[in-house]
């Protein structure tokens, strides 16, 4: 088994992510059993590599505001949305993350009702948010495109992106699938304002940009 240790320098403060090579499925799977209590770690696993990641402040704070993005646009514009947060999606035997947080949009009704998600027989999130830009988030992107997520919003600190898949692979888009009516560029500018702006107030002045993009303003 070999240990790697990878520091993420791209937020402020900087997180330590240890990588485990040569791990089972089983393993795996008892890890995720065994640390359910302790929800501030983080696993991915992809074909025997373990990531395991202690989220830091910093990135706490970008993913529960970018989540709220999420949600206030699929709210100015109607749109019903199911958010599952960190769900766990499993490829089993293969393959596993927890997005920092994931949304059905697209295919919620396909998902509607049910109480345990089959990633072998039921669509994958339509939407996946991830901050940063670590080692690890390859490996997490081979994932989601294994799974079939139809896109990714990723954010480093300085930049946002998006991240549309095709022909198994993700490419950027400056228009996101889930709403394209809204323009996604000036999203990273909103992000920017994390550290020296009032959560609630930075989401009503997001609210705001959002409604004067679909003419509600």
């Amino acid at each position: 088994m070999t240990v790697k240790t990878v520091p993420n320098k791209i937020l402020a403060r900087p997180e330590e992510t240890i990588q485990l090579s040569g791990i089972s499925w089983q393993t795996y799977i008892a890890l995720l059993t065994e640390l359910s209590a302790e929800r501030r770690l983080r696993l991915t696993y992809n074909r025997g590599i373990l990531e395991i990641m202690a989220p830091s402040r910093d990135r706490e704070r970008y993913k529960e505001t970018l989540g709220r993005f999420v949600e206030t646009i699929a709210e100015e514009l109607e749109i019903a949305i199911e958010p599952l947060g960190s769900t766990t999606l499993k490829l089993p035997s293969l393959s596993g993350a927890e997005p920092d947080k994931c949304f059905y949009i697209q295919n919620l009704n396909a998902v509607k009702g049910k109480k345990r998600l089959d990633m072998q027989q039921d669509p994958a999130p339509d939407l996946v948010v991830e901050i940063d830009i670590t080692s690890g988030s390859a490996s997490r992107l081979q994932i989601y495109a294994a799974l079939n997520v139809p896109e990714v919003w990723r954010y480093d600190g300085n930049s946002f992106r998006i991240d549309v898949l095709k022909n198994r692979q993700y490419v950027p888009s400056d228009i996101s699938l889930a709403f394209p009516k809204i323009s996604m560029l000036e999203i990273g500018g909103f992000l920017a304002k994390v550290e020296t702006m009032d959560y609630l107030e930075l989401v009503r002045e997001f609210r705001s940009w959002v409604k004067s993009q679909i003419g509600r303003g």
